[in-house]
């Protein structure tokens, strides 16, 4: 069910298709809750309630002009302006018909988890004022938990909740939040624009923790994918994420099932569940391990499920209340580094051995790196941190980012690897030790040290530094070439440049999407208004940014593919677009070329303004979804109409993703184009009538299946035969050497993959070629 255009959902309306409206962490809510995990009950407070207030409240107009001339370099000013915001946040009246759903959907919160109730009983409480069910109040910004976006802790969090006028106001200050300091530099500083980044709030049952945590279905250190990591705590898990207190630490293999290792700390403080803020462990537990080894199992094999479920690493956050398991939240792993990232030169191993031990603690994210050090005990001393220093504090929080970033190398006395030094660090590519107790006693302002955070060491000295390591941004580690190019699929605009200094032969799969989606709205509105002017504008704009970094290297531009969906979650989407039942096989791709093509041709424009204004003549052109032939042939008559013609110097692509396409490949190359690339993905999906999202029948999803393979070697000799390229873009050329092979030995000129996959990929390709050449 859409949350588009509603003030309020509950979380069985929603899934993970709906983060536009309830954000990353409301759309996992629901989505875990449609699968039947113990996710305590709660409703969402939609982006569109937020956008609503906003607008019916006139603040857009004053939160401009407080932003107008901001430096949001400059610390103070940054947090003056922010505090102007909020105020004028916090005072606005939240319009009746907004607040009356809301407190409605709070009355029907039933005690026991159950599905919402209505009965008189409630309606009787309503009047008399006595509903007072405890709930959590907490942030999903619509951008949060993306990978290269995350959002997370940025917001704040309100616990213990009671009442209708206090659940108002929380929900208020929330929404405030959005424009605390921290989260506007961050949105600056990745190019978010702050009226394009929504915030919806997730209501929830409060959970009474005895016990809680963060679990990883990974190792988020070492990468290794056999392990879940799980970390506890007595009381409410706040105190993890803020460093306050080292948890205990579990690893459970994913095999046997069967912890490996375990590491008991010490807890003094405790949040709990209800009541005081804060209280103090009674002496007699404060060394007894905080959760049984029973539920530590129970745990793992929730997160395994979890894992299966979104066919990607999760971050989990776990309650027990009364022996019962309870998941309040999960996010994709966003810091998984590419192998070969954690430290192995033996040289450098070499160097540290002459050093001297300083303080031990625990792993946080890799890497080896010298520097003075400078000691920071609160978020008002941040500007102390120079390029190049070793950060040293208690624990960090949210307001340390803009320090951590320049930060070499991070240490912590306090906290584990689910902290947020710990996971700020790794998403940075900072090498960190964490739960280094004597850290702070032991070090100095000054004092060279040099941080292992592979192997959660701190040494007096300075490592040489040809013997450093670092993972800051993607960089190959194979620098020859393959007589088969290596291309890279991108989608983000702030990756552009990055990207573009690793080994790659150009950009096999540029993704329309991501860029439609931050302009933002729909494009027959754009034409309505007779706004065309700036949309061409902005989407020319960012298209040209990947041309520019790529500088003579091919761009190949997709073109949109938007589901009607997907179209219909846009800005007044929902006026231009009706409803499909299956979106995947509905109207999209070259269909709506030849059907609109008044908006296909303001596409057109931005591609030409980029080859003919901008000069980037590396802009190259490929249709998706293309049903016919001569659907091919009407786009193609589109495109000659505004001038956009095959040439030595722009070429024309099709996406092989349809079994048709495979089937009648030679009709397809007839009509005329310079190159397929094959969509591994949708072409296996739809060639095995499997849907790899639905856990039922994802274990069919293969891209070895004897079918699969038969329509790949059909399409690359087919293009062989026609003289022209044939390239592959999806998961398949990395995740399968053997594939890579039969590729290779078929003819195909280029795959396209993912920036982490690059050097693994181009290393398989010449180990695949020797071969060939030798036979």
């Amino acid at each position: 069910m859409s949350a588009h255009q509603k003030y309020v959902v509950w979380f069985h309306e929603v899934d993970k298709n709906d983060i536009p409206q309830v954000g990353g962490k409301g759309a996992n809510l629901g989505e875990m809750t449609q699968a039947k995990l113990p996710v305590p009950p709660g409703f969402i407070v939609t982006s569109y309630a937020y956008f609503s207030f906003i607008e019916k409240s006139h603040l857009k107009h004053k939160i401009e002009k407080h932003i107008e001339g901001l430096d949001y370099n400059n610390s103070q000013q940054l947090q003056h302006v922010s505090k102007l915001i909020q105020e004028d946040i916090k005072k606005s009246p939240i319009p009746k018909d907004l607040a009356a759903d809301i407190v409605e959907h709070y009355f029907q919160l039933s005690e026991d988890g159950t599905e919402p109730k209505k009965s008189i009983l409630h309606h009787i409480k309503r009047l008399a004022g006595a509903h007072m069910i405890p709930v959590a109040v907490r942030s999903s910004a619509t951008a949060e938990d993306l990978p290269e976006a995350s959002f997370a802790g940025q917001q704040d969090t309100y616990l213990n909740i009671k009442g209708e006028a206090n659940l108002l106001n929380s929900v208020r200050a929330a929404w405030a939040s959005l424009f605390n300091a921290r989260a506007m530099f961050y949105r600056i500083d990745h190019g978010f624009d702050h009226f394009k980044v929504g915030i919806a709030i997730p209501v929830q049952k409060m959970v009474s923790s005895d016990a809680s945590g963060v679990m990883f279905t990974i190792d988020p250190v070492s990468n290794d994918k056999k392990r879940v990591i799980i970390e506890g705590i007595y009381g409410l898990g706040e105190l993890i994420v803020q460093g306050a207190v080292t948890p205990d630490h579990f690893e459970v293999t994913k095999n046997d099932m069967k912890i490996v290792d375990k590491k008991v700390n010490s807890q003094h403080i405790y949040l709990p569940g209800v009541g005081k803020r804060e209280a103090k462990v009674p002496p007699k537990w404060q060394s007894k391990q905080k959760v049984t080894d029973e539920q530590v199992i129970g745990l793992a094999e929730l997160g395994i499920r979890l894992e299966k479920h979104y066919y990607f690493p999760q971050d989990i956050e776990w309650a027990i209340e009364k022996d019962k398991l309870y998941i309040v939240q999960t996010r994709p792993i966003t810091t998984i580094k590419k192998e070969g990232a954690e430290l192995s030169e033996k040289s450098t191993i070499q160097g540290l051995k002459k050093l001297t031990k300083l303080v031990t603690g625990s792993a946080a994210s890799p890497g080896v790196v010298s520097g003075p050090v400078t000691i920071i005990k609160s978020a008002s001393q941040i500007h102390k941190i120079k390029e190049g220093n070793i950060l040293v504090a208690e624990q960090t929080n949210p307001d340390f980012v803009p320090a951590m970033k320049k930060a070499a190398a991070i240490v912590t006395a306090k906290g584990g690897r689910t902290s947020h030094a710990a996971i700020v660090s790794r998403e940075l590519g900072t090498p960190a030790v964490v739960g280094a107790e004597n850290a702070l006693s032991v070090m100095r302002d000054g004092m060279i040290v040099t941080v292992d955070g592979g192997e959660g060491i701190v040494y007096k000295g300075e490592l040489p530094k040809e013997l450093q390591t670092a993972d800051k941004s993607p960089v190959s580690t194979v620098t020859f070439k393959t007589a088969t190019k290596v291309y890279v699929n991108l989608a983000e605009v702030e990756r552009a440049e990055q990207v573009a200094k690793m080994n790659v032969d150009g950009v096999g799969l540029l993704r329309a999407e991501f860029m439609l989606a931050g302009i933002g709205v729909h494009p027959k509105w754009v034409i309505a208004q007779k706004k065309q002017k700036d949309y061409i504008a902005q989407l020319s704009e960012q298209i040209g940014v990947f041309c520019k970094a790529f500088g003579d290297r091919p761009v190949i531009y997709r073109t949109t593919d938007f589901k009607t969906n997907e179209y219909k979650n846009l800005k007044h989407g929902a006026a231009f677009e009706g409803h499909e039942e299956n979106p995947m096989l509905g109207y999209r791709g070259a269909a709506r070329y030849v059907g609109d093509e008044e908006v296909f041709e303001l596409e057109l424009a931005a591609i030409k303004t980029v080859r003919q204004k901008m000069g980037h003549k590396n802009l190259h052109v490929m249709i998706p979804f293309v049903r016919t032939p001569e659907q091919l042939l009407k786009t193609k008559r589109i495109m000659g109409s505004v001038g956009l013609m095959r040439s030595p110097s722009f070429k024309l692509l099709m996406m092989v993703e349809i079994p048709a396409n495979v089937i009648s490949i030679d009709e397809f190359l007839a009509i005329g184009i310079d190159g397929v690339s094959i969509g591994s993905n949708d072409l296996t999906q739809l060639i095995l009538g499997v849907d790899r999202d639905n856990e039922k029948i994802a274990q069919y999803f293969s891209e070895l299946n004897p079918a699969v393979l038969w329509a790949l070697e059909r399409t690359v000799k087919a293009c062989h035969k026609a003289k022209v390229t044939c390239s592959l873009c999806g998961q398949a050329a990395s995740d399968y050497p053997d594939l890579v092979e039969k590729l290779v030995h078929w003819g195909i000129t280029s795959v396209s993959v993912n920036a982490d996959a690059v050097d693994k990929t181009r290393l398989a390709i010449a180990e695949a070629e020797k071969r060939k050449v030798r036979k």
